[in-house]
């Protein structure tokens, strides 16, 4: 049977890779619904290829433009936050890849697990932000989740047929970033021009970003922890500059399983959709011939803090990692328009940690007011 799939951030990075799956496998996955932010000339290209079911788009200013631009198709066209989030729910679906960028993807991914949708897990900041919350709804309603990053992807297929008891330790690796061997010094002058420029991965730009800070990593972490089930003590950062090694799993005898491939997000996406087959692709190969070294290095917490402030924020638990979240999405945006240094980033994300109400046990509601509660520090600190 074709498994239909909704593509939550179809015109993104991970949205327009599925999309590549999809196209090498038309006979196992469909394209029911799109739905993207504001990129509309990408979505209306998207919708005339895979002719969708639905197609929505969150700015509500671009709905006019939408339905005239796809009147000669049959297709719905929906409109705002609260349409995403139900269209999600559709029975036809089989499958909701969430890769909506940060806090934005919390609400329809819930809703999507309550409608029982087998997730396909691209969007970090969803269990970064209430992971206790979406790890109990999984339960309630037999959902799985299947991780999209390379590196959860990895661990996961390093624990395919093992017991997750005998873990002793995670090890996520990071590729260090375009930063990895600037000073202190040489990052106070960084732009967000240099930031974007990643040395082996193709992504969207505020991930982009935060892969450069290792704000990113350090969500992995928490991703981690939730995902998995595993204390954040048991999780180790490893930097590893090649990008080959996606992470690996230590477990309780001493043995270390990993996962190796090309830095290609379309494996990982295809593996997640395909799980519990493995499906021929031609993507490229990583030649292990072709590879001089394959290093290892301890990540420098002075130099990238935001790893730090990502595991304080575990192990403070309750909301503060929706505020690091919130916190994280204001400086990021801030340094991208230009209106924050780089290290500067560091510090509105320390300082709003420091001054949010702090909430040990947080309802859906907790989080939605901690996120505009945050925000509205980080922007007092700019």
């Amino acid at each position: 049977m074709v498994k239909q799939l909704c593509i939550l951030g179809s015109t993104g990075s991970i949205g327009t890779q599925t999309l590549d799956v999809v196209r090498a496998y038309p006979e196992r996955y469909g394209v029911y619904a799109i739905c993207a932010h504001r990129s509309i000339d990408k979505l209306i290209e998207q919708a005339r290829e895979f002719k969708p079911e639905v197609v929505c788009i969150a700015d509500e200013s671009l709905y006019e433009p939408l339905r005239e631009a796809l009147q000669d198709l049959e297709c719905k066209v929906w409109v705002g936050a609260q349409a995403i989030a139900e269209v999600v729910t559709m029975p036809s679906i089989d499958i909701v890849v969430a890769a909506m960028v940060g806090y934005a993807g919390l609400r329809p991914t819930i809703e999507a697990i309550k409608a029982g949708k087998t997730i396909a897990l691209a969007n970090k900041e969803t269990l970064v932000v209430a992971g206790e919350i979406i790890c109990d709804l999984a339960v309630q309603h037999h959902t799985p989740i299947l991780p999209v990053d390379s590196e959860h992807s990895a661990i996961f297929q390093s624990l395919v047929g093992e017991d997750r008891s005998e873990i002793e330790k995670i090890l996520l690796t990071a590729s260090g970033g375009p930063f990895r061997t600037y000073s202190l010094e040489q990052m106070k002058t960084v732009t967000a021009a240099d930031a974007l420029k990643h040395p082996n991965w193709e992504m969207g730009a505020k991930i982009t970003i935060d892969s450069a800070s290792m704000m990113n990593k350090g969500f992995e972490v928490i991703e981690a922890k939730w995902l998995f089930g595993v204390p954040v003590e048991k999780i180790q950062v490893l930097v590893h500059p090649q990008s080959i090694v996606h992470s690996a799993v230590q477990f309780t005898d001493g043995a270390i399983k990993a996962q190796l491939g090309a830095p290609d997000m379309r494996l990982p996406i295809q593996y997640a959709l395909s799980f519990p087959e493995r499906l021929a692709s031609d993507f490229p190969r990583a030649d292990l011939f072709a590879l001089k070294d394959l290093t290892f290095e301890q990540p420098d917490l002075a130099r990238f803090p935001n790893l730090g402030l990502a595991y304080e924020a575990m192990r403070r638990g309750g909301n503060i990692p929706c505020v690091l979240n919130a916190a994280n999405e204001v400086a990021n945006l801030a340094f991208r328009e230009g209106r924050c240094g780089f290290l500067q980033m560091s510090e509105v994300i320390s300082e709003t940690m420091a001054k949010a109400a702090f909430i040990a046990k947080p309802s859906y509601e907790d989080y939605v007011q901690t996120d505009k509660e945050a925000r509205k520090i980080a922007e007092s600190l700019l």
